[in-house]
């Protein structure tokens, strides 16, 4: 990476410095710092990917040790990926207290739907970490999901709800939140969806493990 390249690093550099300083504003403003962030992050490795490949690296780099521009950024990033991780680690902990879901529960689904992914959207809709449906998702007050606060507190107080329909069966209630509780009850059971029947199973390997 040379030129306009090494200065988006320094760039990314600079944000990620403003973004550690802003960190004890509002839950909301790291979210927003994190939206407009990604992009950036995304064309830089792109943009260093590209340039490993294309051998962009002179033999008088490689010879002095110095970093390509994919570990340049890769270096850069992974104190955010730290963080990101961090953040959401302790939003989880705190709907479970808040709903008395168990933490590891929440992870397992988080991880099932979304693979941590805050950004993720599924071919059906379906948002953000929990992948909430944008219905579903008003009806439980989330406004933003894919704000990591709203989606994991909105996902943990249906979760929650579904707990409560079904007697605290986790099998159940995993089944309703994939694919309705109309389908459970219309089934007496887990619904013969084979997507349904997987992601039960999948969440449960995980929460169980």
């Amino acid at each position: 990476m040379k030129g306009n390249d090494t200065m988006d690093i320094n760039q990314l550099q600079s944000m990620m410095q403003t973004q550690a300083i802003r960190g004890l504003r509002s839950d909301q403003s790291q979210s927003q710092m994190q939206s407009s962030f990604n992009p950036m992050l995304e064309m830089l490795m792109q943009k260093a990917s590209s340039a490993q490949t294309s051998n962009e690296m002179s033999i008088r780099d490689i010879v002095e040790g110095r970093p390509s521009g994919f570990e340049q950024v890769e270096a850069y990033a992974s104190p955010l990926k730290m963080n990101m991780s961090s953040d959401i680690d302790s939003i989880v902990n705190m709907a479970s207290e808040e709903y008395n879901v168990d933490p590891s529960l929440i992870r397992s689904v988080i991880e099932t739907e979304s693979n941590f992914d805050p950004n993720a959207v599924s071919h059906a809709g379906a948002e953000g970490l929990m992948q909430l449906m944008p219905e579903t998702a008003r009806g439980l007050g989330v406004t933003n999901s894919f704000d990591p606060q709203e989606n994991i507190f909105g996902g943990t107080r249906y979760l929650k709800q579904m707990l409560d329909r079904y007697d605290q069966d986790t099998t159940l209630a995993l089944a309703a939140y994939n694919a309705g509780p109309g389908n459970v009850d219309r089934h007496g059971g887990i619904p013969p969806f084979n997507e349904t029947q997987n992601y039960v199973k999948k969440v449960l390997s995980s929460y169980q493990a």
